[in-house]
């Protein structure tokens, strides 16, 4: 096994003594490379932001920012990555550095190079054109935006900027900064870098401070690894177990890296199903489903935030077996099936059965999730509806997954799926029943809410008291109705 290395800058540094749980941002520094910072250890702030050269889907690079904050850098063994430092210096400023200075976009400066990192993702966006729609714009049921347009003329999508705060300066100067750029000049080396292929994944197997960092080479390696070691804690994006070990202090003796593998990044659509890899971040599901399964498209844009999606997994977000989730309401709402892996073979399991109890789910020790199939045709009408204190970026105190079918003004089938309202997400089938050969009318929605109101056991904390949160669960059935018929008003030309 080589000596694990990653390029920082265009320069070649050996992570010579680095352990399972050394963070991207923590080894980033002792090097010298002190413009990340951490904020808040959780990826909320944005502060540590750096890019990664990530494969695209013509053969070429794409710069993607990530939290480093939350990734060990062993995962990036092999990788290529790029700092605040790399993209400029005072002599010579990166164009994102000069107009953020120009436009009067840093005052005290801590938060500043995580801003630049984060707003060069999307100067080099390769798509980014003026007038270009921003890919991020979350949809309400109806499908209309449920966020002012965040993009301006230059086609700068204002939401890549969703995951860094600032305190001290305010928002306006950035933003004016991020909506003047113009495109790479000639021989911009970032821009021609995105031409050539990104670094591939290579095997890794680090041993140091009494713990060990594997990437096996391919599935069926990590599924015999898993069998070997029972114990093991399964990695993908560590935008969860990154949290953990900053601010919990946990330590695994044995991390296994799946985000690279192959069998795991899929994106399969057959005539009776949608397959996504366990392992595929959330950025890339939305960019390559492109729409094709609408409730997702309301979803993922509410999942934290751009440099987390550009991580994390779906996956991942069912492997925490956390009742707060928001993928799973909207996985139970399509009614998606598990596909879970072992050195046995495959078995499949639905979404609504998967979890058993508080963070428990049916997983079987050296068992992992491979990928999540969504059965076809959709339901005509689907929803996602997250309340949580702030409208992005937030952990939700109530999410609801809808999906119902309605011909000729009758509910034919439903299937609706709760997160935050019990120790597990749960299908609210005492509702489902309320709704299903009854008339698609406001009677009928609200007997139904009431039913609604009453699913699963709420309770009261930091985020929300348990009546708040049964209240919440009727009123979106409700407004689900209400927009379903502005909707349906439009479609039909007739003036509201």
């Amino acid at each position: 096994m080589e000596e694990p290395v990653l390029t920082v800058n265009a320069r070649r540094r050996p992570l010579t003594g680095v352990t399972a749980h050394t963070t991207a941002l923590d080894w980033l520094r002792s090097t010298g490379l002190t413009g990340a910072k951490e904020g808040c250890a959780e990826g909320e702030c944005g502060a540590c932001a750096v890019l990664v050269a990530t494969p695209d889907d013509d053969g070429g690079t794409a710069w993607t920012a990530v939290n480093s904050c939350l990734v060990p850098v062993a995962a990036l063994d092999g990788q290529e990555i790029v700092t605040a430092e790399g993209l400029g210096d005072p002599e010579s400023l990166h164009p994102v550095q000069r107009g953020l200075a120009e436009a009067g976009g840093s005052q005290c400066g801590y938060c500043t190079p995580g801003f630049v990192c984060s707003m060069a993702a999307e100067f080099y966006r390769a798509d980014r054109a003026p007038g270009a729609a921003a890919a991020d714009t979350p949809r309400g049921a109806d499908g209309a935006d449920v966020a002012d347009a965040e993009h301006g003329p230059n086609g700068f999508d204002l939401h890549a900027l969703g995951g860094n705060l600032c305190r001290c300066t305010g928002y306006r100067p950035i933003r004016d900064a991020a909506y003047a750029l113009g495109g790479p000049d000639e021989g911009d080396p970032l821009a021609e870098r995105r031409s050539r292929p990104a670094p591939a994944p290579i095997a890794t197997d680090l041993s140091a401070g009494g713990a060990r960092f594997v990437r096996p080479a391919t599935l069926d390696a990590a599924l015999r690894l898993l069998h070997d070691e029972p114990s093991a804690v399964v990695v993908a994006g560590s935008t969860d177990l990154g949290v953990e070990v900053n601010l919990r202090g946990r330590r695994h003796p044995l991390l296994v890296a799946i985000d690279r593998l192959e069998g795991l990044r899929t994106v399969r659509l057959d005539d009776d199903s949608v397959e996504l890899g366990a392992a595929l971040p959330l950025s890339e599901i939305e960019r390559r489903l492109d729409g094709r399964v609408p409730l997702l498209a309301q979803l993922i844009p509410q999942f934290a935030s751009r440099l987390i999606r550009n991580r994390a997994t779906l996956g991942g977000n069912l492997g925490t077996g956390s009742p707060i989730g928001d993928a799973p309401p909207a996985l139970i709402a399509l009614g998606a099936r598990l596909v879970l892996a072992s050195s046995d073979g495959e078995r499949e399991v639905d979404v609504a059965d998967y979890f058993t109890g508080y963070r428990e789910t049916v997983l079987a020790p050296g068992e992992l999730i491979r990928a999540v199939r969504i059965p076809l045709p959709l339901a005509r009408l689907t929803a996602f509806h997250k309340i949580a204190k702030r409208r992005f970026d937030d952990i939700s105190s109530v999410a609801l997954g809808f999906a119902l079918d309605v011909d000729g003004g009758v509910v034919n089938a439903a299937c609706i799926g709760l997160g935050g309202v019990a120790a597990t997400p749960l299908r609210a089938h005492a509702t489902e029943v309320a709704l299903v050969g009854e008339p698609w009318n406001l009677e009928t929605v609200r007997r139904a809410a009431a039913v609604l109101a009453g699913e699963g056991t709420p309770m009261s904390d930091h985020r929300a008291s348990s009546e708040y949160r049964s209240l919440m669960l009727g009123n979106a059935l409700v407004k689900l109705f209400h927009r379903d018929a502005e909707s349906a008003t439009d479609r039909a030309g007739v003036p509201a």
